[in-house]
């Protein structure tokens, strides 16, 4: 069975980032910052940006995009 954090990172390998959004709605997945701390504590090098889009009100939200970071030579 595929654990919700191997298929984050499988995710990210896949599409180079995912946002709350993308892991609920492409992976059923709804603590998407847990999965990331895990990832980062088993030593996954994943850097996460602020990021903002228009609700359906038109409002402006902001979110976090995670992504894995290239390794420092």
């Amino acid at each position: 069975m595929v654990t919700q954090k191997e298929m984050v990172l499988q995710y990210m390998q896949d599409f180079g980032s995912i946002t709350p959004v993308q892991a609920f709605q492409d992976l059923g997945i709804m603590r998407l910052g847990a999965r990331i701390f895990e990832l980062k504590k088993d030593g996954v090098l994943i850097e996460s940006r602020l990021a903002s889009a228009r609700n359906r009100y038109g409002k402006i939200t902001h979110f976090a995009e995670y992504r894995l970071r290239k390794a420092e030579k």
